[in-house]
Parts: C-alpha cells; sequence; structure tokens
C-alpha cells in the first residue's frame, strides 16, 4: 500500500513524508513511537492554559529565504526576536556577550579601553569565538577573555557538556561568541518567529495530505525487520524505500557499543503573576544546578494572566533513566565521530534504507537547517 515508510515524524520525518506525498504523489506510511507528532517541536496547551514547549524551547530563525518561505506555507507567523540575559555576579547582562554587556560589568575607564582595542583588532559587528578571544597577544583583550570565559562560558558548557570548552568541537564553542555589537537580539538572521498557532498545528498542517497516513504509539522494532537485501513490514515483504530519523545506534541493536548524547529535564513552574522575567530566557552559568529559565509568554505572544516558565537541567542520555531518556543533542568529540562513522559505514550495506536528521546523521541541526536538508534529501531520494 505504501511506497515510503518514514520512521519519526519530527521536522525531518514529516517534511520528506510531505514531500513526496505533495510532489511526487506516493503514498507515506510515518510509524512514530511517542504518542504525539512533532518530535521534540512538540507543543501543548497546559492545565493552566499556557501554551509550552514540552521538549524545551523552540526558537525559529534563518537567513534561508527558500526554507522561510516553505515553512510559511503552513504556518502564520509570530515576529518574535529572542533575547536573552546572562546571571552574572548578581546582574542581568546580555547574552551573547556584547558591547551593552561589557559596559554593565567594568568601569567606563575600563570599558572604553576595551571597546576602543576590539574595534582596532577585529572591526565593529562581528562575532568573535571566545576560545579565539583568548589567543589575543594584548594583555587587555586577553583579560577581557579571560572574564567571558569564566563567568559566562566556562561553568554554562560544564553544566551542559560535562568537559571545559577546549575539550568539545569548535562548532559547539563558536556558537557563543563575544559579539562587536550593541544588537541584544540573541540571534541575528533576517527571518524569526514562531508559529502564531503552535509548532504542533504546523506539523499537523505539513501531514494534511491523504497521502501521508501516521501510526502513534508504534516501535519500528516491533513491527520492521530489515537484513541487508529486504524489508519487511509486518512479516511482509515491503518493496519500498525506508527513511529512519531516529538513533543510528539503536538502529543497529548498538553492534558497536552505544553513542553519547546530552538529555535534559524539565522542571515546569507556573506562577500566578503577569510575567516572571523580564526575557524569554535567563541563562544562570554559575549559579545553581540548571542551566536557564525560559518564560513562554514570551515568546508566543499568549494573553493571558498567570505564566508558565521551564528550568532546564542537563545530564548524560541513558536510556534506562527516568529523568535522562530523551536524545537531544550529539557529544561532539573525535571517539564519538569515530564509533558514528562505524555505524554509518553499516547503512551502505542496506538497500532502500535512509538516514535522516539530527539523531541518525550524528549531526547537530537547527531546525531550518534540518528543513533544508529534509528538503535536499528529497531531491536525492525521489
Amino acid at each position: 500500500m505504501y511506497d515510503f515508510i518514514v520512521i519519526g515524524s519530527g521536522l525531518a520525518g514529516s517534511i520528506i513524508a510531505e514531500r513526496i506525498a505533495n510532489v511526487s504523489h506516493k503514498k507515506v506510511l510515518i510509524i512514530e513511537k511517542k504518542d504525539h507528532v512533532g518530535g521534540n517541536v512538540y507543543d501543548y496547551v497546559d492545565n493552566n492554559g499556557i501554551l509550552i514547549h514540552k521538549y524545551g524551547p523552540h526558537i525559529f530563525h534563518t537567513d534561508n529565504k527558500k526554507v522561510w518561505d516553505y515553512i510559511s506555507c503552513f504556518t502564520d507567523w509570530n515576529l518574535y526576536q529572542h533575547k536573552v540575559l546572562g546571571y552574572v555576579d548578581g546582574n542581568l547582562i546580555p547574552i551573547p556577550f556584547n558591547l551593552n554587556s561589557m559596559k554593565r560589568v567594568f568601569p567606563k575607564f575600563v570599558y572604553n579601553k576595551l571597546e576602543k582595542k576590539l574595534y582596532e583588532e577585529f572591526g565593529f559587528n562581528i562575532k568573535v569565538p571566545i576560545l579565539k578571544l583568548k589567543e589575543s597577544n594584548d594583555a587587555d583583550l586577553k583579560f577581557l577573555a579571560i572574564y567571558v570565559y569564566e563567568k559566562i562560558f566556562l561553568n554554562y558548557t560544564l553544566k551542559q557538556w560535562g568537559v571545559k570548552p577546549e575539550d568539545i568541537d569548535h562548532s559547539v564553542t563558536g556558537r557563543v561568541p563575544v559579539y562587536i555589537s550593541r544588537d541584544d537580539r540573541y540571534f541575528q538572521d533576517k527571518y524569526q518567529g514562531v508559529p502564531k498557532n503552535g509548532y504542533t498545528q504546523t506539523i499537523l498542517n505539513i501531514l494534511n495530505h491523504k497521502n501521508i497516513k501516521v501510526i502513534l504509539n508504534t516501535n519500528m522494532k516491533d513491527v520492521i525487520k530489515i537484513n541487508s537485501e529486504k524489508i519487511f513490514f509486518m512479516n511482509e515483504e515491503f518493496n519500498g524505500k525506508l527513511i529512519y530519523t531516529g538513533m543510528i545506534d539503536e538502529f543497529f541493536d548498538y553492534k558497536y557499543g552505544e553513542l553519547p548524547y546530552i538529555s535534559l529535564k524539565f522542571d515546569f513552574v507556573y506562577q500566578k503573576e503577569e510575567k516572571f522575567q523580564d526575557v524569554g530566557t535567563i541563562n544562570y552559568p554559575n549559579d545553581y544546578d540548571f542551566t536557564r529559565i525560559t518564560e513562554f509568554k514570551h515568546i508566543t505572544g499568549q494573553d493571558i494572566f498567570g505564566t508558565t516558565c521551564i528550568y532546564e537541567y542537563p545530564g548524560m542520555y541513558n536510556k534506562n533513566s527516568k529523568e535522562f531518556n530523551i536524545p537531544y543533542y550529539p557529544v561532539f568529540k573525535q571517539e564519538n565521530q569515530h564509533l558514528y562513522n562505524k555505524y554509518s559505514e553499516e547503512t551502505k550495506k542496506l538497500k532502500n534504507v535512509f538516514m535522516l536528521g539530527r539523531l541518525a546523521e550524528y549531526k547537530y541541526y537547527d531546525m531550518d537547517d534540518i528543513i533544508e536538508r529534509s528538503l535536499n534529501f528529497f531531491e536525492l531520494i525521489k
């Protein structure tokens, strides 16, 4: 009955299914082990009437017009631009650390000297990775780099990743720079916002096609068997193509061992007040066990009394854990990449089986990245 089977209904699985159904006019079955579609972008209205993101805050941002135009076919937008403050030495300062942050933490004469040297060394409106700034030969810039590294970057990284910044891939450390600018926005992309009716409704709109069927609460292993030559669905040979968006090590029954992931625990706290904090997210790099608090009403623009915040605690993923049993982020270390490469080689032995997405490719994708990846991937397999 189906030309394609897609495992997972997150952004990757949903978009590839939509392209197959809408452009190729072929039939797709989506198998989802959760009780809802949407993967980690799933949102819902809680018991207090607040629209919350179950798996942590998601703010859509991109410079890619093709991506923005595509996803805008399935949602209208609240044009929201995210701001983050960091709680440092009892003060709240803009994150990423920028010229406004610097002005709040240093005396005027120190700030003026540092601002001048930053302009001369790097220019204006430039993002400098903190580890690069630490390499500066200028004593004052080195002082600034050490301050930002120790007060904002080091302990947050230790809490989030369990290692020092120097011990993880530069693609991660480069995401939190010193920004030589007075722009307090967390992202500077051309297009920014959140879906007006939520991410779940956007996914439902994407999947709303007669050629797409979704089965929830179903583990792939219970209904699909695969060998090097054949795919079996419900004990009958399936002659179409299978696209897998889950954990690649789980797909191969952990034959080479488990790939490490960072997981997250979330505590949702409802407050009977209009607003709890001044911006969408406040980071706590040095204080407390949680890394950040996000208040959803800032993000969604919802007009309702009361507010729900989410406290975020990172930990290592463990499939048997009660708290940290959902994988969120691959851990970017060389030995982990070597392990992933072993699994990737195994996929080449399979016929009509394809890997797509953050967990299947062991690669970090923002939402716009995975949309672009899925659109390009469709061109390869259609």
